[in-house]
């Protein structure tokens, strides 16, 4: 029995079995590292699902707005566009070359006729017989 307690108590034997406990116990606190940053990686990946999920969600709400809007002014440009149909279009717009309205100004100028009575007898603006008789004198003056 001494034998057997000699060789259990000799520095050797125990040195094996505290290697042997201390390199497993330095492999389960590894084990255990690793999990715990493995559990905090895996929650922050989730969070950032989370947002990223949140985000999509914003703009499919967004987006369905933008839609619902994008109909809303379909509906009145269609309403708008049944009105201009009732609507009467507008005169077409005199040519300023009308070489007839011209003389006929002339005419009535030279007949005595201020410019308002002119305009208002050829339905034309005031400024537009007072520049035709303007530039009649100019050109006369020339010659």
């Amino acid at each position: 029995m001494r034998a057997l307690l000699a060789t259990v108590c000799s520095p050797e034997f125990m040195l094996r079995p505290l290697a042997f406990y201390v390199l497993l116990a330095a492999g389960l606190g590894l084990c255990l590292y690793l999990f715990v940053t493995l559990k905090v990686e895996m929650r922050r990946l989730q969070r950032g699902r989370q947002d990223q999920r949140r985000q999509v969600e914003d703009l499919e709400k967004a987006l369905a707005e933008a839609r619902l809007a994008v109909q809303a002014l379909e509906t009145d440009l269609r309403a708008v566009e049944g009105q201009t149909g009732m609507l009467v279009s507008p005169a077409p717009t005199r040519s300023g070359l009308n070489l007839s309205r011209r003389t006929q100004v002339l005419r009535m100028h030279r007949g005595g006729q201020d410019n308002a009575g002119i305009a208002a007898a050829l339905a034309l603006p005031r400024s537009e017989v007072d520049l035709l008789i303007k530039v009649h004198r100019i050109i006369v003056e020339q010659i």
